[in-house]
């Protein structure tokens, strides 16, 4: 029998549990920064690694303020310079989504913006979306390009939003930014979500 009186039928029950569990472990688990430098590593690309002030995973899903601000170590790691933009790759509630998309997104960014002045990608731990502001304001970048994993849903655990902000400062609020999100495989695909991003940066 599908059911037995009023109960969801046995296949929605298992969806929905496996469908939850991959929510679960995409906001648990660790981003594998060693293999996202292999990947920019291998497109010629230069990264920095910062984090933010929340120590652990679970001080950074108690605490958002921890999360939009950098640790003082990382702020040792980043140097001004004269950028037109920077990108950030961010764990986000999915490291599986950045994971997945970040090195190749910003790979097709660098491409559609020749003689753009593109500082080193920065890929940040327990990052919140405002801790581009926190990087973009130590690097003196004119605009910061947050790529975070998004906060999965019941359809999707490895969905990249990408947050842009002109003229960034700490404290900025969520109202300047630019959204381009829905960014995985069967949704948003990189080359588009490159395409869209481009016009905003381009008018900014």
């Amino acid at each position: 029998l599908g059911r037995s009186g009023n109960a969801l039928k046995t296949p929605d029950v298992l969806a929905f549990q496996a469908a939850h569990a991959q929510a679960r472990d995409a906001v648990h688990t660790p981003l594998d920064v060693q293999a996202m430098l292999g990947q920019a590593g291998a497109l010629g690309v230069s990264c920095l690694c910062v984090g933010s002030r929340a120590p652990d995973r679970a001080t950074y899903l108690r605490r958002p303020d921890l999360g939009r601000r950098l640790s003082a170590e990382s702020l040792s790691v980043l140097h001004k310079g004269a950028w037109d933009v920077v990108f950030v790759a961010a764990d986000g509630l999915s490291s599986v989504a950045t994971q997945h998309s970040a090195v190749a997104l910003f790979a097709a960014m660098r491409a559609r913006l020749a003689g753009w002045r593109i500082a080193p990608l920065v890929i940040a731990t327990q990052a919140r979306v405002a801790l581009g502001d926190d990087i973009a304001q130590a690097m003196g970048a004119a605009m910061v390009v947050v790529m975070l994993g998004e906060r999965p849903g019941l359809s999707v655990a490895d969905s990249l939003g990408v947050y842009l902000t002109y003229a960034p400062f700490v404290g900025c609020p969520d109202s300047a930014r630019t959204c381009v999100s829905n960014i995985h495989p069967p949704g948003l695909p990189v080359p588009v979500a490159a395409d869209q991003l481009c016009w905003p940066l381009r008018a900014a």
